[in-house]
């Protein structure tokens, strides 16, 4: 939402009018100062960016306080971590469901009043209370992601109900699309089947309902939420919009009331430079994703989610290694018919079953927990149950290996298969190993995460969609 309403301004902000527009649109900021959030300094055009997005349902502005709890101090009901690559070719907007079971670490906070205060850290409670609960402020949301994800947040950028609303309005409304004819009383939404553009409260009230769509969980309303963003991305960078100076400023001058930013991009110089940055993006390129996440087994009725750790460690590390996830479909077929070119020779047998395979892997990447993360995958989420934790290799390596007996060729075969390794990798023995007796797997310098294959880009999550493509909310 905010990166069109910044690039508006940086359109407009020329001449005459430059220093006009920079003293309204500064005025119209809020910010936070919270530790650890750029330093101060902003952002760094020459890395990657990680800025977390968040969506508060505190009840304020016009018209809002009839939204259920109209004293609540706010929650992170909405949260999205915004990855944008260091070549700015692409951009994963990473969903974290709000009734997520964490642990939320301590955290320094400054009050209106000017004291601080340090919170207590709380475990097994829902994500969203890491924001607005016992005055926590969003560098409490902040350092809860980076916690559970290893993913460094840079930035937050924080927005309440007014503006989906306001936003949705200054661009002359946002297209989305419903599989079947929607009336919901309870968040108010009213659409026809088929495509309608919304703004205002019918905006507000698509990306709030739960009841309308999927199975009426907060994860059904995340998808929905998607398709709204991705479809209002789209609107912000299309010619209608681009050609309108009136509806420029509109953007900007709501873009801006509607943000509340930490110290370190809380200017609007800093906000036109990232929001310029972020613009060098492609909508195709910018893909939603969401943290894989399973029903809390604790409960009888499911009410709240837990991490899947065997499916979200790949991914947060596929975001911090980097790795775009937009093209991953040409890029796994891409990769596979090289593989199967250059395995042909060495891997050309047949296969044991995961079941089957026996492995010991050792750390020699470099990179901590590396061994741990690989045997959480690989019996989690692979089915090679059969595989133990040798901790750190006697010298790290620049290359991960397999090393194997001539009888353990198909469990080889197999192992290959599921990390995608390469034919270089494989380093076969000349005695046949016992009937117990495990492979030998090292990992190497070139090991960038769990379940992420050293000879190409790793799986896109279940789920995924680019911000370029129309879906219709079912």
């Amino acid at each position: 939402m905010w990166t069109g309403g910044v690039t508006a301004f940086a359109l407009l902000a020329t001449g005459g009018v430059a220093y006009y527009l920079y003293q309204r649109l500064d005025g119209n900021l809020s910010t936070i100062d919270v530790a650890g959030a750029g330093g101060g300094s902003g952002f760094k055009k020459d890395q990657a960016i990680n800025i977390l997005v968040i969506g508060t349902d505190k009840r304020t502005g016009d018209g809002n306080s009839g939204y259920g709890d109209k004293n609540s101090p706010g929650h992170a009901d909405t949260t999205i971590l915004l990855h944008v690559s260091k070549d700015r070719t692409n951009a994963t907007a990473l969903s974290i469901p709000r009734d997520l079971i964490t642990d939320i670490p301590k955290c320094d906070v400054k009050l209106e009043d000017g004291t601080e205060k340090t919170v207590p850290a709380e475990s097994g409670v829902r994500f969203n209370t890491s924001l607005g609960q016992l005055d926590r402020n969003p560098g409490c949301t902040m350092a809860t992601v980076h916690e559970m994800t290893g993913i460094p947040v840079d930035h937050f950028m924080m927005v309440d109900f007014n503006a989906v609303k306001t936003l949705s309005t200054a661009v002359g409304g946002v297209e989305v699309c419903v599989e079947q004819a929607v009336k919901d009383k309870k968040s108010g939404l009213d659409l026809p089947q088929g495509k309608s553009v919304i703004q205002g409260e019918q905006a507000l009230a698509f990306v709030r309902t739960r009841q309308a769509f999927g199975n009426k969980s907060d994860l059904s309303r995340i998808q929905t939420q998607q398709q709204f963003m991705g479809s209002m991305f789209r609107q912000m960078k299309s010619s209608e919009t681009l050609t309108s100076p009136s509806k420029l400023l509109d953007l900007a001058d709501a873009a801006t009331k509607a943000l509340t930013v930490d110290a370190g991009i809380g200017s609007v110089k800093k906000l036109q430079e990232l929001g310029m940055e972020v613009a060098k993006v492609d909508p195709k390129n910018i893909t939603f994703a969401t943290v894989p996440v399973l029903d809390n087994p604790a409960e009888r009725i499911k009410a709240t989610v837990v991490l899947d750790e065997a499916k979200a460690e790949p991914l947060f590390n596929i975001i911090k290694n980097d790795i775009s996830l937009s093209e991953v479909e040409q890029q796994e077929k891409d990769a596979k018919n090289a593989a199967k070119a250059a395995q042909a020779a060495l891997l050309k047998g047949p296969r044991a079953q995961p079941s089957d395979v026996r492995v010991d892997v050792y750390n020699g990447s470099g990179v901590r927990g590396g061994a741990q993360s690989t045997i959480n995958w690989l019996q989690n989420s692979a089915g090679v149950l059969k595989s133990t934790n040798k901790a750190n290799a006697p010298a790290d390596l620049a290359k991960t290996t397999l090393e194997f007996a001539p009888n353990q060729a198909d469990q080889a075969r197999a192992l290959a298969d599921l990390m995608g390794l390469p034919a270089t990798a494989l380093k076969q023995g000349t005695a046949d190993a016992g009937e117990r007796e495990p492979m030998t797997l090292t990992l190497g310098k070139d090991f960038r995460g769990a379940g992420v294959p050293l000879t190409g880009p790793a799986k896109a999550p279940e789920g995924a969609v680019a911000a370029d493509k129309q879906v219709c909310a079912k």
